[in-house]
């Protein structure tokens, strides 16, 4: 086992002193702790549609996730790939708990792969109103960009940019902002103990400092009245108390809040430190920032008349080079009185608009990897549902659906051809247990398999 550096030991009983560190490091030695975060697009109540193995007590502080119990390994269930629910470090659900999100805003995740938070707040959300999620690394954005397809969510668009990019598109835009800005990561050193070698003494300074551009650019896009939540998963004053101090100096418009998250220690003071040995989970800073209502606003981008750039289709699929783009529809796949509005075509793909979008070219010049909901796209002379709209699709949604036994849906996960006896032919929502996990196509009394490649488990 890797042995804490001693710069690292010595700050750690500045903090909290030697009593408190010696419960500090006693509890690095404990097995890690895991949360199950139910999709409340899914079930809005936070509760399962069957047993999930492993499963316990409730997360205290956040809606509809629970403690996962020893070596219970529910990630292996086809329900998990089906978006029923997300696997989770427990301290870090408090982030979104505090920006407390709400349908019909405008929010933004800022620094958001693997895509854990952005999928938390769309839940809190019901789909209604504008998630923007941003992650400048290609890598990771693609992440992020499959979680947030994989959980059904239908009003989000994914970035891959730099903030101060987005900052010229989206000034005073936001309802509420999270920033859970990359840092030196003391809050992984139980789960991953590599990290430990990763550490020294300049990795918060430096850290520090590329917190506060972010925030910087963060303050610009927030509507007065906003709130703003900064986050890391380290323990350090100098990326945590440190940067605030120096941000709410520079932008003396923001300023501490209050609040209170139940099982968690208070944030009266604006912002909580969450420890190992205090709660169940790895560790988390959780700070609430208020920009106040009479805080300058910034006028809209201007309009132009040029088309912004095609959102990619998911999963690198070909944009096509045809001199004509083929019309899009989606195909027959939706049930009576079920459609989608703001609909908008590129690339060979077929998009349904978050409601808050008012502006796509706002989104000119910009890497966008999701734009909303991707409902169809095109293939050779022919449009095909795209697997998005599958993972967003309720089965009363659907016009087709078939129920799978578990063993049915490994296979279906698996690529293999499905004999499900006589069915109306044509593209079929595949469910188990009220979950949707992809479509299928009736033909010939075999139902094939439409389900990504790329996504396919053994």
């Amino acid at each position: 086992m890797n042995t804490l550096p001693e710069a690292y030991i010595a700050q750690m009983k500045r903090l909290l002193g030697e009593a408190g560190f010696f419960a500090y490091e006693q509890a690095l030695a404990q097995p890690v702790t895991r949360a199950l975060r139910v999709n409340l697009l899914l079930r809005p109540d936070g509760s399962l549609p069957c047993e999930i193995g492993g499963v316990g007590e409730r997360v205290p502080w956040a809606k509809g996730c629970c403690f996962v119990d020893g070596d219970a390994r529910p990630g292996l269930s086809p329900l998990h790939e089906g978006g029923l629910f997300y696997l989770q470090e427990p301290s870090a659900l408090s982030a979104v708990s505090v920006l407390n999100p709400r349908p019909g805003e405008r929010v933004l995740d800022l620094c958001a792969a693997p895509g854990g938070k952005s999928t938390q707040i769309a839940g809190l959300m019901q789909g209604r109103g504008l998630l923007v999620c941003d992650e400048p690394v290609p890598a990771r954005a693609q992440i992020l960009s499959r979680n947030v397809e994989r959980m059904g969510v239908r009003n989000a668009v994914v970035t891959s940019a730099m903030p101060a990019q987005l900052a010229e598109r989206f000034p005073a835009f936001f309802d509420r902002i999270l920033v859970d800005a990359p840092c030196s990561g003391e809050g992984m050193f139980r789960r991953q103990i590599e990290a430990r070698d990763e550490w020294n003494e300049n990795s918060p300074r430096g850290c520090a400092d590329r917190q506060l551009e972010i925030l910087k650019e963060a303050a610009r896009m927030l509507v007065p009245g906003g709130a703003l939540v900064y986050s890391t998963c380290t323990f350090n004053d100098t990326e945590n108390e440190g940067v605030l101090a120096r941000f709410t100096q520079m932008h003396p418009e923001f300023a501490p809040e209050a609040f209170e998250l139940p099982g968690l220690p208070s944030g009266s003071r604006g912002y909580v430190h969450l420890y190992p040995h205090e709660i169940r989970g790895e560790g988390h800073f959780v700070s609430l920032l208020r920009k106040s209502p009479a805080a300058p606003g910034a006028p809209a981008p201007e309009k132009t008349e040029r088309p912004p750039r095609a959102a990619r289709p998911a999963r690198g699929r070909s944009e096509g080079r045809r001199k004509e783009e083929p019309v899009i529809a989606v195909p027959d796949v939706l049930a009576p009185g079920v459609s989608f509005d703001r609909l908008h075509a590129a690339g060979g793909s077929l998009w349904a608009l978050p409601e808050g979008l008012d502006d796509v070219s706002r989104l000119d010049g910009l890497r966008v990897l999701r734009t909303g909901l991707l409902l169809a796209h095109a293939e050779g002379k022919r449009a095909e549902p795209d697997h998005a709209l599958a993972m967003a699709l309720r089965p009363e949604e659907a016009a087709r659906t078939a129920g799978l036994t578990w063993a049915q849906a490994l296979a279906y996960q698996a690529g293999e051809a499905l004999e499900l006896g006589a069915l109306e032919p044509g593209y079929t929502l595949l469910t188990l247990c009220g979950v949707s996990l992809g479509f299928g196509k009736q033909a010939g009394g075999v139902m094939k398999n439409h389900y990504p490649k790329g996504l396919r488990r053994r």
